[in-house]
């Protein structure tokens, strides 16, 4: 029996600088005191603890016809691998829809998101680009998940 060689595509399109500027936010982070800001929100959703930040997101999404597989806000600044992530992310089960709206959160959320496609498992990941973004990128995912078109009960191209 072959191993199979796992790949994910890029899909984000950042530029050099934001690569570098990324680089060394992250140096920065490993080097700095972590201290809490907020304790971590968590809440119940279909039978599984996620994120309280994410909810309007993965419920909306849900609602959309885009099947989530895993998700972190990790908007917590310590650095336990319980309570933080370094970047908030949302996994998303690949589909026609899910195509779609991973292309119109590019198009809206732009440098600030980091997609990958995982082609073997089928699946996207979606995360912020930079660190200290989490928030942010909660908000920006409620907003891409609300405000993703819909005609005649089918998805549409942005």
């Amino acid at each position: 029996m072959g191993l199979s060689e796992e790949h994910e595509v890029l899909l984000s399109q950042q530029p050099p600088h934001l690569w570098r500027r990324r680089k060394q936010e992250l140096l920065h982070w490993t080097e700095r005191d972590k201290y809490t800001v907020s304790a971590k929100r968590t809440v119940l959703w279909n039978g599984v603890e996620i994120d309280a930040e994410l909810l309007e997101a993965l419920s909306s999404l849900q609602q959309a016809g885009v099947g989530t597989e895993f998700s972190c806000a990790g908007v917590s600044p310590l650095d336990e691998p319980i309570d933080h992530s370094l970047y908030a992310y949302v996994t998303l089960v690949q589909s026609e829809t899910a195509d779609q709206f991973v292309q119109y959160a590019l198009k809206h959320m732009r440098n600030r998101l980091l997609v990958t496609l995982e082609v073997e498992k089928g699946r996207y990941d979606l995360s912020s680009f930079f660190i200290g973004h989490n928030r942010s990128f909660c908000w920006w995912m409620e907003y891409c998940a609300a405000h993703f078109p819909k005609r005649n009960g089918k998805r549409v191209d942005t």
